[in-house]
């Protein structure tokens, strides 16, 4: 079964073989060394690397999600919904009141997911992408500690 654990510097070269990937556009190093970022990966049992990641920041009482990818390869195997189980248990144990989310309004598979999980949307930013596709904004609210 698939192991989903804060990543460590092990993983920076699947790390940074799935932001090529994806054109994600981040140093997954930088982002390990952040304090507010947190970093999870979806590594494969049989020494098959990283299969997929989530990057978000804490900011103030809330989480920003800003990564999650799955490996094409891995994709319809739950990960991403591994993925973002492990924010939603480090948002509610770090007390946050909310994760906010910016996602491809064309990416409608990671929408379904995000929808699935108790987001809702709450806003659009038009031409967002540099090929011109508009972004949507997804919240989803948690109970207060």
């Amino acid at each position: 079964m698939v192991e989903v654990v804060r990543a460590e510097p092990v993983d920076l070269d699947g790390i940074r073989a799935l932001v090529a990937l994806e054109g994600s556009g981040f140093e997954p190093k930088v982002e390990l060394e952040r304090r507010f970022a947190r970093l999870w990966v979806a590594r494969d049992p049989a020494g098959l690397g990283v299969l997929g990641f989530l990057l978000a920041w804490d900011v103030a009482d809330e989480v920003h999600l800003l990564d999650l990818v799955v490996a094409p390869e891995a994709r319809r195997r739950g990960i991403g919904r591994r993925l973002l189980g492990a924010l939603l248990e480090h948002a509610a144990t770090a007390g946050a009141r909310r994760i906010l989310l910016e996602v491809r309004r064309s990416n409608t598979k990671a929408i379904a997911l995000y929808e699935s999980a108790g987001f809702e949307r709450v806003g659009e930013r038009l031409g967002y992408y540099a090929d011109g596709d508009d972004a949507l904004l997804m919240t989803r609210e948690l109970s207060a500690c």
